[in-house]
Order: structure tokens, then C-alpha cells, then sequence
């Protein structure tokens, strides 16, 4: 009996590895093609591991059949090819109504054509009968066994892809995830991470795949620490432990009369405090003569809107703007002194004299149609110019002499 090894195959990229057995006068590299017997028929896959290890089933593993020649990568091209052909047809059948919250995510054809796999994403909770669904596509595809599987959101949102939450231009279960660990709410909160649905949340409606990332080495930093809401003794004195900052390697304590404080792990156990690294203050850096090749650049904060409209006016317009601002005030600050100068006796006539020249000049009123064309009249003689507000605030104003009784 001739002695075997272990590969490992992948039918789709970056999908599950499965393990295959070889014969080890037979010649395989990684990421060479083969054709393998799995339970939905002959399959080619890629080989992406070699010198496994043996499984504890070793008895039950398939052995490889043969490497795949262009006769068979050619047929590969056209079966993935229908089954493209496949997912467009069955997403059209799920249209229909009846068939709400049912989507198409892929379809499997083995190497002969015999068998066709159907992968569906849908919620447990839904009512679909799979008989139904396969009596009624299987006109559409004669010549071959139809099966249907059931996906999980994560399995579709990987075969999906797109961009993740983060902002990553592929999502990290369409990269390099081959297998889906599973994930719970505490690593999130080993991380002091929000738990609003939107921060831990990924586009597949499950737990983010990245809390696992760093979960092991949290824990680590966690369990050198003291926990939450812990009573500790720090340099200071006695406190309740309000956060533990895991990456800095250091709690935060309140102290009953100096407030927050924090510590380091170093700190606590001492309970000597340590000396405060002071900042780095930032020098200019002087060129010497030598240094010619160097351009210097000085980056400069940007400037306001006010500043950029002020630097198209040019200066002129902006001391235009100021005399223009400048003399109403002027001419209003002189109405108010002129009118404090004047003693009651002259302002009280001047009222007086003012609400009678109405009923003195009442006959005296020209009709509105000369008053219209003697106006026409002057605003039409050459050289006219209507006086500004200002212009007439700053007229001398003849002095008004009170009525005479007779």
C-alpha cells in the first residue's frame, strides 16, 4: 500500500478548505487545479494547502481523482458561466409574490452537469416549502438533480461582497475570511466599545467579524488589572476603579476628595508615583549653507471667507465701505449734540410751530397733479441729482419762526 498525503482544496475563493488525500508519488503543487469526487458530485477545485496533518477521520477522506487537464478548465469556464445563468433566473422566479425576504446567492453545478445546487438566503422564521420552490424551477434546468441550501446572512453578505462598514474597500469576510468564528456581545465589551447597533453591527446585520481581532490580546491586558468598581489603594489614596484602559496598561480611580485620577499597573503595586514624562516641544529646524537641495515650506492655517472676499475687493472699496459707514454716524452723532444744545423753550416752539403748519398752509396746498408735474419737471432739467440722506441731514436748517396771533 503506498503511502498518502494530505491537501487542502478550495472550491471558491477564499471559501472553505476541505481535505483531500494523495497518492505521494503524485506530483501536486499549490495552486494547482483538481478534479475531486465530494457529495454534490465531481467538483474542480485549487489546491491551497499541502502536508496536512491527518484528520482524526482519516478513514472517510476522499482521495484525489486526477489533475485537472484545459479540457477540464474549459469546461469550468462554461459551468460558471451557467451558473450565473442560473442566479439570474432564480431571482426573477423570487420576484413573484409570495416569495417576500427570499434571495438568490448562488448556484453550484457539478463537473458532469448532473447536479445543481441552489443556495438561498432566508430567514427561518419564513414560510418556504423547498418542494414547491424545486417543482417549480425544474423545468427551467432539465437534465439534472436540483438541490436547494439554506445560507446564513454572513455566507450571503461573502458571497455579495462590497464595501464594509469601516469604510474598506472589500469587506474582510469577501478577503481573507475562509471560516466564520463565533462572536459574542462581551468582546465588545472587553474593548470599551458603544454598544448602539450601528458601531458593532456589520452590513450583514450580525456582530462585526473584526471584535475578534484583538479580543485575546484585551484579555491579556485585562487580566494584569483590576476589574470595574473595584476598591484599590493607589499612591493617593483609597478609590473605586471607574475604567480600566487596557492598552495603556493603566486604570482610571476616583479618589473621594481629589476626584478621577489615573494609574498606571506599575503605580499600584509600588505605590510610588512615577515621574511624568514632560512633552517634546517642537523647534524650528535651521538649514545650514550646505543643506541647498532642501525647499523649506511653511504651511499656513486657512483663511476665512471674509478674508479671501476682502483680498478680490482690493483696498479701495474697503475705505469706500468706510467713509460710507462713517459719515451717517457722523451726521447722527451731530443731530443728537445740535438737539441737546437746544434749550426746551426753542424745541418746544419748534414742536409747536410744526403741528400748526399743516392748518396754516391747508389752503395754501397745491393739487396733486401740479405737484406731480412740477416734480416731472425738475427730476427732467439737465444736471438733476437727487440728494442722499445724508446730504440732507447736513443741510443748514433755517431756523422757523413761530406763528404770529392775531
Amino acid at each position: 500500500m503506498s503511502e498518502t498525503s494530505f491537501i487542502g482544496v478550495q472550491f471558491k475563493p477564499i471559501g472553505r478548505t476541505y481535505t483531500f488525500s494523495a497518492p505521494v508519488e503524485l506530483e501536486v503543487a499549490k495552486g494547482m487545479m483538481v478534479v475531486v469526487t465530494t457529495v454534490r458530485g465531481k467538483q474542480i477545485g485549487r489546491v491551497v494547502a499541502l502536508d496536512q496533518a491527518p484528520p482524526d477521520n482519516a478513514a472517510e477522506v476522499q482521495p484525489l481523482e486526477r489533475i485537472a487537464n484545459e479540457e477540464d478548465l474549459q469546461q469550468k469556464a462554461e459551468i460558471t458561466a451557467k451558473e450565473e445563468e442560473v442566479v439570474a433566473a432564480v431571482a426573477k422566479y423570487l420576484r413573484d409574490p409570495g416569495h417576500e425576504g427570499i434571495k438568490a446567492v448562488d448556484a453550484e453545478y457539478s463537473l458532469d452537469l448532473s447536479r445543481l445546487t441552489i443556495y438561498l438566503n432566508y430567514e427561518s422564521s419564513t414560510e418556504f416549502n423547498t418542494r414547491n420552490f424545486i417543482r417549480d424551477v425544474s423545468h427551467m434546468f432539465p437534465g439534472c438533480r436540483i438541490e436547494v441550501r439554506q445560507v446564513g446572512p454572513r455566507d450571503a453578505a461573502k458571497a455579495i461582497s462590497g464595501i464594509g462598514s469601516c469604510g474598506i474597500e472589500k469587506r474582510c469576510c469577501s478577503r481573507f475570511l475562509t471560516e466564520f468564528s463565533s462572536i459574542s456581545i462581551k468582546m465588545a465589551k472587553s474593548q470599551d466599545i458603544s454598544l448602539t447597533p450601528m458601531e458593532i453591527t456589520g452590513i450583514c446585520g450580525r456582530l462585526r467579524c473584526c471584535l475578534v481581532y484583538e479580543h485575546e490580546m484585551y484579555e491579556e491586558a485585562r487580566a494584569k488589572l483590576p476589574k470595574k468598581k473595584k476598591m484599590v489603594v493607589t499612591p493617593l489614596g483609597e478609590g473605586k476603579v471607574l475604567q480600566v484602559l487596557a492598552l495603556r496598561d493603566s486604570v482610571i480611580v476616583e479618589l473621594p476628595e481629589k476626584g478621577p485620577r489615573e494609574f498606571t499597573r506599575t503605580e499600584l503595586e509600588t505605590g510610588v508615583l512615577e515621574e511624568k514624562v514632560p512633552s517634546v516641544v517642537l523647534k524650528e529646524f535651521e538649514f545650514t549653507e550646505e543643506d541647498e537641495g532642501v525647499e523649506v515650506v511653511r504651511l499656513e492655517s486657512p483663511r476665512s471667507r471674509g478674508e479671501k472676499s476682502r483680498e478680490r475687493r482690493g483696498p479701495r472699496r474697503d475705505k469706500a465701505q468706510q467713509t460710507n459707514t462713517a459719515q451717517p454716524q457722523k451726521s447722527r452723532s451731530n443731530q443728537r449734540s445740535n438737539r441737546e444744545q437746544k434749550p426746551t423753550s426753542e424745541r418746544k416752539q419748534a414742536q409747536n410751530s410744526r403741528s400748526n403748519q399743516p392748518q396754516r398752509n391747508a389752503g395754501q396746498q397745491k393739487p396733486r397733479d401740479t405737484q406731480s408735474q412740477a416734480q416731472s419737471q425738475r427730476k427732467s432739467r439737465p444736471g438733476y441729482r437727487r440728494k442722499s440722506r445724508t446730504q440732507r441731514d447736513q443741510a443748514p436748517q433755517t431756523p422757523q419762526t413761530p406763528p404770529t396771533q392775531e
